[in-house]
């Protein structure tokens, strides 16, 4: 089992199901702790997770889309240090709804859920992160305009587009900063949001991704990466 030291650890907003929950799991094997994040009360599998951690998974609440919220956030982890912050926040539409199908209420959803708050997180609590740390988001090979060939999932292409742009802004805004940045594709999963006929298992991508956010450490500035830390076009 990978080791290392006890100190490190990671910030997760999002981490009650699907690859989020995985992430938790998988840091936990590679000795880290973990501050994982939940919506709402009701109990989840990373409370499970929690439970036989050995006081290594805390869980907070928040939901992303509620800036009041996240600034709470901030204010409770006030005087922390973390080696990572990663945000996994995602919804998907319709995929064979088109920008001329949408309404403007489910337009206004998906960007709002993928494109604003996950950036409203990262500028919220970026100041929590180490100088040597990463910062990570959760976007999709989907985000790429250069590979977008065929169309399809409109609406959430445009979203992890969008949130790519953002973040390079960030980035723009923070290029003197030692910190890593990485968007991660993590493929085509079979998770609730996925779907069934996802061309990887769970297995197969959050054990190879956790690897990359590991690898990225101590290289400034922002990379678009694959779960086996394949540059993916702009």
């Amino acid at each position: 089992m990978p080791t290392t030291p006890p100190n490190k650890s990671i910030l997760l907003i999002g981490a009650s199901r699907g690859l989020g929950y995985a992430m938790a799991e998988e840091y936990l094997k590679h000795g880290w702790n973990v501050v994982a994040t939940v919506r709402g009360k009701a109990r989840t599998l990373l409370h499970d997770l929690a439970d036989k951690s050995e006081n290594r998974v805390e869980i907070e609440t928040v939901d992303i889309c509620e800036s009041d919220q996240i600034a709470a956030l901030r204010a409770r982890l006030s005087g922390r240090t973390f080696d990572v912050l990663f945000v996994n926040a995602g919804v998907t539409n319709d995929p064979m709804e088109t920008i001329a199908d949408v309404t403007t209420e489910e337009f206004v959803r998906v960007m709002v859920t993928n494109a604003l708050s996950p950036m409203r997180v990262i500028e919220a609590l970026h100041d929590l992160v180490s100088p040597a740390g990463t910062m990570g988001v959760m976007s999709s090979g989907q985000g790429s305009v250069s590979n977008n060939t065929n169309g399809m999932r409109e609406v959430y292409r445009a979203s992890k587009a969008a949130l790519n742009t953002l973040m390079r802004s960030f980035a723009a805004r923070h290029s003197g900063e030692s910190r890593a940045m990485v968007l991660m594709a993590p493929g085509w999963v079979r998770t609730e949001m996925g779907g069934p006929d996802g061309r990887l298992s769970i297995e197969e991508s959050v054990p190879n991704l956790v690897k990359v956010l590991l690898s990225v450490q101590g290289t400034p500035g922002l990379q678009y990466l694959d779960y086996l830390g394949r540059t993916v076009p702009w």
